[in-house]
């Protein structure tokens, strides 16, 4: 990757919106799907797969079967990678939406522990596992596709605010499975919703699915791509080549992944289960949480664009370490508006570093495991990151009796991002070919 001029090769500005509007749409649609599961397992699944459990016991099986994903996410960015290195970013994409869509609807059909016992957690823990292969070869498709297609349009400089739509696609999904919940919540009794009301919103995610594939499918193949010599083992020439860049992508991300997890997932049970608040308390924080994300990453974006990618994470990484230290102090006071103000600020905190995370990311990889070194990387991330990061917060709050162990957790992995960040080349300048 050198410090060239863009060549003739361009990308039609046509195609540029539908990819700009593909990754958006196919984005928000998986991270609704994956959110959604999140959302519910502090809320629901507790009581409907695991009712025989000590509630503490039963939350800690929830959470694990939510991390489960995680787990199969790398898995998911190796297969996926691989194909989107050596058949195409667009076909890999396609594939991986119908995956995660066809895991989420039929989650809503699974019955309950009461019907069919113990196998109701299992088909769930199958089925996420679905989800997670889905997602793990969604981001570094997505990514790659949106930075090379502007890269190909000459525009460069704006790679970072051009790839960042796609992040906008997480508070997007977040925000719809939320929502959903917090609607079926509201407009049903508490013994109807936990009996078929959560099945809901995991139904409706095949008309998504199918608005996703109509978009998707329109959409051209990177020009960068197009112009390679496929690799025909991207895997071993992305662990031989560019093994440093893998291990500095890990590090970038996890702070952003712990971040939000502990504030998007762990601090719904928190608030409901142990202070004994209204769950609307949670899902209200997350909600205007995830509104000021649709500011706050594309700014943050943009401002990479301009000063760079390293300085603008690494304010994020100290932002997010901070207010971990202020947060928990406001929950634990059960004042319900300190509460949701916590919540909120710590998920637009995280926005910071994940407004740049894609144009940064993928800036690393050379265009042959461009795919498979980003999304390998940055699913790994999210074993130690987000999947961890719930089961976690539970047990450091249940070891210590005291938040404060969760505020020196996300602090520690501020730490790690900020290094990480420092140790990487800056390459907002660089053309991807």
């Amino acid at each position: 990757m050198t410090s060239l001029q863009p060549d003739a090769r361009t990308t039609r500005p046509t195609s540029l919106r539908r990819v700009v509007l593909s990754a958006f749409a196919g984005t928000s649609i998986e991270w609704y799907d994956f959110f959604l599961f999140g959302s519910a397992a502090a809320l629901v699944f507790p009581a409907v797969f695991f009712p025989e459990s000590d509630p503490g016991v039963g939350l800690l099986l929830s959470f694990m079967t939510y991390g489960v994903a995680f787990v199969v996410r790398p898995l998911g960015g190796i297969i996926f990678g691989r194909l989107g290195d050596s058949i195409g970013r667009k076909k890999v994409l396609i594939a991986t939406l119908m995956l995660m869509g066809v895991g989420t609807f039929l989650i809503g059909c699974v019955p309950g522990y009461d019907t069919i016992g113990i196998w109701a957690a299992v088909i769930l823990v199958l089925l996420r596992v679905t989800q997670g292969l889905g997602l793990g070869g969604e981001w570094g498709g997505a990514a790659t596709l949106s930075a090379e297609h502007a890269d190909g349009a000459g525009r460069s400089v704006s790679r970072g605010l051009l790839a960042s739509w796609m992040q906008l696609g997480v508070p997007a999904g977040n925000l719809l499975a939320v929502g959903a919940l917090y609607v079926m919540q509201a407009v049903m009794p508490e013994e109807q919703f936990l009996a078929w009301g959560w099945r809901i919103p995991f139904l409706a995610s095949a008309v998504l699915v199918v608005f996703c594939f109509w978009i998707r499918a329109a959409v051209e193949e990177s020009p960068l791509f197009a112009d390679e010599q496929p690799d025909p083992t991207p895997l071993r020439t992305m662990l031989r080549s560019s093994w440093r860049q893998v291990l500095l992508t890990i590090g970038i991300r996890i702070a952003s992944d712990v971040s939000y997890y502990v504030f998007a997932v762990f601090a719904l049970s928190y608030i409901a289960n142990t202070l004994q608040l209204p769950p609307s308390v949670g899902l209200t924080g997350v909600i205007l949480g995830c509104l000021a994300q649709f500011a706050v990453i594309p700014v943050s974006a943009h401002l990479s664009d301009r000063v760079g990618r390293r300085p603008v994470y690494v304010a994020g990484a100290i932002a997010v370490g901070v207010w971990a230290f202020v947060a928990w102090p406001l929950i634990d006071t059960t004042n319900e508006a300190l509460a949701v103000l916590a919540i909120a600020v710590g998920i637009a905190a995280q926005g910071i570093m994940y407004g740049p995370m894609a144009a940064f990311i993928t800036e690393m990889f050379p265009t042959k495991v461009r795919t498979t070194g980003a999304g390998f990387g940055y699913q790994v991330a999210g074993i130690l990151g987000g999947a961890l990061a719930p089961l976690l917060a539970q047990l450091l709050t249940q070891s210590f009796a005291t938040t404060f162990a969760v505020s020196v957790y996300v602090a520690i992995t501020a730490v790690i991002a900020v290094t990480s960040s420092l140790l990487a080349k800056e390459t907002s300048r660089k053309t991807l070919q």
